[in-house]
């Protein structure tokens, strides 16, 4: 079964959701194969990275509704065994950082890099904005440091980002993390995980029977 996960690293919904999603492929009987698809939920952030905490307030009506937010996800992380420190996070543009997962993509280590861009973001305050620290965060999970550093030197991969951001639009798809399953169906959120796993065995039985041995 082929899945699409559409996300970004600065999404906590985001980092939760894979989690949740990991969650049930790992009880789940048949294969999975995963791959991830950008969306940037502030395509305008500066390519410098800065503090996200006055962006949030901004954007959700204050302090107060962001520590509430951010509560909210530090009791959902914690019940999924996911490190979570929101003070820490930096609002910056997420292309360069897209372009790393695709290349991973190619390379066959798609999962782990963004799974540790994810606790980089989300629990660590790292700079995912910041060349340097992406080609350390990619080698960690397994990327050749120098194919990452060619990469970001040069404009590989930018055109076909924007491909996939424009695919996205295409869709319809207006939020993020959202699955798609085999380009049919569609999970929209970061369901809790019997949810995925329904998802997961309604589509194999919709395979199975569009498929008859």
């Amino acid at each position: 079964m082929n899945v699409e996960i559409f996300s970004d690293v600065v999404c906590p919904w985001c980092y939760l959701g894979q989690a949740r999603f990991r969650a049930a492929v790992a009880r789940f009987a048949g294969e999975v194969r995963v791959t991830w698809r950008p969306f940037q939920l502030d395509p305008g952030a500066p390519a410098t990275a800065t503090p996200a905490a006055d962006h949030l307030a901004a954007k959700l009506g204050g302090p107060e509704r962001v520590a509430a937010a951010h509560d909210r996800l530090r009791a959902l992380t914690a019940a999924e065994g996911l490190p979570f420190a929101p003070e820490k996070a930096l609002r910056v543009n997420t292309g360069d950082a897209h372009r790393v997962i695709a290349l991973a993509g190619r390379a066959g280590v798609q999962d782990a890099v963004v799974e540790r861009l994810f606790r980089a973001q989300h629990a660590e305050g790292r700079d995912i904005g910041d060349a340097g620290t992406l080609a350390e965060l990619a080698a960690e999970a397994g990327l050749d440091v120098a194919a990452v550093r060619t990469l970001l030197d040069s404009d590989e991969g930018v055109a076909e980002l924007e491909q996939d951001l424009a695919r996205a639009r295409a869709l319809g798809i207006n939020g993020v993390p959202f699955f798609l399953f085999e380009e049919k169906w569609a999970v929209s959120g970061g369901q809790p995980t019997e949810v995925f796993e329904g998802a997961l065995q309604e589509v194999a039985s919709n395979l199975t029977a569009g498929n008859p041995q």
